[in-house]
């Protein structure tokens, strides 16, 4: 920090990318951008980058104009008001305007006709603004698509530019400013792009650009044939035409590419700064035992990932590996091994599991696959053997104290359990190895707070069956170190997955339940899954699926039917005579712990032939002898959890059927989620799906998918080959200057790019 001439501190300078909107805008302005858009500082408006360019089309005159046609022409506004619509809601403001641009000769162009006064009418739906931005003697460019009303040629919403002749661009002809493409801001309803624009084009001319360093090395920029970044943010903001909008996009792609990955590579060689404790096991101990007794081979795929997983584990970089497999292809055992390989080497585990029915399940799989090596220190169980302890929240108080003592004592080689690891009362003795299941069911806070728990940084596995969007951006981003099991064990069934749509096909519906009866005769069991649990008192309803649509659409065209519940569904299956004998039960998350898990036995041991059931069931559950799927209303899930529910099915010697069905019309956008689903069974394939349909999702943060993303311009698998090649790059750079120290100005974006929590968040993932 400066000091003055009397020892008193000065403050440091502020970047001109710091400096606050007010200082160069106003306050009212500034404080409007920052309540909506959350935007405070020059820099922070100049990446708020137009999502889209609208073409104002060729300069025309009113006496050439055609219907239907895409037009811009500059006029003079005649009059404005402002009426309420008779026949609903809202307003309509009338603008008239003429070719007669007389009043301002530095505002005429050569296609203006003084003299003739050809008159317009434009008409404005809800748009408030519009009469205050046009008063009469107003010239502006008028862009938008010719229509006829009344006889009358008009246009309708057209997009305006006011020709202000005292504006920095005033010395362009109309012909020039015609010609630029309209930037399409994200907007707000209380602040339109057309603020946001004005905004933006008052703020460019003002801006010290000699005073803001470029981000990216000059090599890569000449080799790249990047725009200089003063003329990138104005040819994003202002676009001399659709090429240059095209080229300034480009740069800020690559730059904020580069950004992301030197920040990703830096905070790689501070996490192998801080090395963790080998763990490499003993070639006689628990793992080479429970390979010996296991009775059947592992696929290649799984020794292979094995032998990958041990080296990582045996080294003292902390392993941050993210295992994806399809469903069934066996990723759970290959955990088991990695955590038998931990405890050999005097450590511990932790398997962290999204629900309780997953963790018992977990729990009771692994006793059954160790057996006697679960026994530890028991009777009957192997001298070198260890424990494995379950922790759930719904434990009782004297179960619960147990796990906690032989967790802190170490005597529990493997913890198994749900949130309740989470909680500060769980305390280990040496944890070695946090694996999470099913990892997008998990905020990265949560799985934070586990690794916590170790005294040095813990090898981190997680498994996923279908990343989620935020994952697969990631793993393209090379931020996770992947391994993938490609390949399904022997004996396991393909499913069949079917769209089953209602509208179009309603009857059907009762040759679901016969398709159940079938398989329950057959000496199978059947899931139908439903969307929500429903209310006690929920009235089923005394129609079926398709009446429910139909009904619906009888009272409003768009109208679509309730969501389906479990506890209609149960009413539903109750009624038809075809399952007539069935023992259907329900299971849902609001169930009683002890009585999930009774029906849960129930199920897997055959008494119960038919499980009426929420998502409870997507991960984990394993009942070999299912082998039908019904998900009622599939179009109210998400790719990923189509496929987890999916998974069920088939996982014993007899092939599986998934029956997605819907009861929306063939037309509707969701649709195209569940023909994706039929159409793979591809977990990978279904990722890249989910990825395209729904973006990134919060890539720096904690959402987990779709929505807002942070990323401003890249899009993971459009710019794949240029993020490869700006990892290149900053793997370079940061190989050379670890500490950016001959980089202060790359150093600086990085920080502006991404705050604090998002930074945090990278070695979290």
């Amino acid at each position: 920090m400066a000091r003055s001439h009397t020892g008193g501190a000065f403050p440091a300078p502020v970047p001109e990318l710091d400096q606050p909107l007010a200082r160069l805008l106003g306050r009212a302005t500034a404080d409007q951008l920052a309540r909506q858009l959350s935007v405070s500082t020059i820099g922070q408006l100049l990446d708020h980058f137009p999502r889209r360019y609208m073409p104002r089309g060729e300069l025309t005159p009113f006496s050439e104009l055609r219907i239907d046609q895409q037009v811009t022409i500059v006029a003079e506004v005649v009059s404005a008001s402002t009426r309420q619509m008779r026949s609903r809601r809202g307003s309509i403001t009338d603008v008239v305007i003429t070719d007669r641009v007389s009043s301002d000769p530095r505002l005429l162009f050569e296609e203006a006709d003084p003299a003739s006064g050809r008159t317009m009418r434009l008409s404005f739906f809800n748009a408030w603004t519009a009469a205050r931005d046009l008063p009469p003697g107003t010239h502006a460019l008028f862009s938008g698509k010719v229509g006829l009303y009344n006889g009358a040629v008009t246009m309708t919403n057209p997009h305006y530019a006011i020709l202000d002749p005292d504006a920095p661009e005033a010395g362009e002809s109309a012909e020039e400013r015609a010609g630029r493409p309209i930037p399409i801001y994200p907007a707000t309803a209380k602040l339109t792009t057309d603020k946001i624009a004005r905004a933006v084009h008052s703020l460019l001319p003002v801006v010290d650009f000699a005073a803001v360093p470029d981000p990216l090395p000059e090599g890569i920029r000449e080799r790249e044939g990047l725009m200089g970044l003063e003329e990138a943010y104005w040819q994003v903001h202002r676009p001399r035409d659709t090429r240059a909008h095209g080229e300034a996009r480009r740069r800020f792609r690559y730059q904020e590419a580069f950004l992301l990955q030197c920040a990703l590579a830096r905070r790689r060689a501070e996490i192998a700064a801080h090395p963790t404790t080998a763990r490499p096991g003993t070639p006689d101990g628990l793992l080479a035992k429970f390979d010996a007794a296991l009775p059947f081979e592992l696929t290649a795929g799984q020794r292979a990932v094995g032998e990958e997983l041990a080296a990582e584990l045996a080294g003292t970089h902390p392993m941050n590996r993210l295992l994806q497999g399809d469903v069934g292809a066996g990723k759970t055992l290959v955990a088991l091994r990695a955590m038998l390989q931990v405890v050999d080497s005097g450590a511990q585990a932790a398997l962290l599991a999204p629900t309780e029915v997953l963790a018992g399940q977990h729990h009771g799989s692994v006793l059954r696959s160790l057996g006697p090596l679960a026994q530890g220190g028991e009777l009957g169980g192997d001298p070198d053997g260890t424990q494995v302890v379950l922790l759930t929240g719904s434990m009782g108080a004297a179960a619960r104290k147990r796990a906690l003592l032989r967790i802190a004592s170490g005597e529990a080689g493997i913890v198994i359990g749900t949130h309740a690891l989470l909680s500060e009362v769980v305390q280990f003795a040496d944890l070695g190895l946090v694996v999470v299941d099913e990892q997008h069911r998990f905020g990265v806070e949560q799985r934070d707070r586990l690794r916590d728990k170790a005294g040095r940084p813990p090898h981190l596995l997680v498994m996923t069956a279908t990343p989620i969007p935020r994952t697969v951006a990631m793993t393209v981003f090379g931020d996770l170190d992947v391994s993938v099991l490609d390949q399904l064990p022997a004996g396991r069934q393909p499913i069949a997955t079917h769209t089953v749509g209602l509208v179009e096909h309603p009857a059907w519906e009762q040759r679901l339940w016969r398709r159940a009866r079938e398989e329950i005769d057959a000496g199978r069991q059947v899931y139908v899954v439903a969307p929500k649990i429903g209310d006690d008192d929920e009235a089923p309803s005394t129609g079926s699926l398709a009446e429910s649509a139909r009904a619906a659409a009888a009272e409003d065209e768009e109208a679509e039917a309730p969501m389906a519940s479990v506890a209609w569904l149960a009413e539903l299956i109750a009624r038809q005579p075809v399952l007539d004998g069935v023992r259907a039960e329900v299971l849902h998350g609001r169930l009683d712990p002890v009585q999930k898990a009774r029906l849960m036995e129930d199920f897997a041991s055959g008494a119960v032939q038919l499980l009426v059931c929420t998502t409870v069931v997507e991960v984990g559950v394993d009942v070999p002898n299912a082998t039908l799927m019904i998900i009622v209303d599939a179009d109210r899930f998400g790719i990923s959890q189509l496929h987890q529910l999916r998974g069920r099915i088939g996982r014993g010697g007899h092939a599986g059927t998934c029956l997605l069905v819907t009861r929306r019309p063939a037309e509707h956008p969701s649709r195209e989620r569940i023909e994706v689903v039929a159409g793979t069974t591809d977990g990978f394939a279904l990722a890249r799906a989910d990825l395209e349909l729904r973006r990134e999702g919060d890539i720096l943060g904690a959402a987990q998918s779709g929505g807002r993303s942070t990323l401003r311009l890249l899009r993971a698998l459009d710019d794949a080959e240029l993020i490869e090649r700006a990892r290149r790059d900053a793997v370079t750079l940061l190989g050379e200057d670890p500490g950016l120290d001959e980089h202060p100005e790359l150093a600086e974006a990085i920080e502006r790019y991404l705050d604090p929590d998002a930074e945090a968040f990278l070695d979290r993932g």
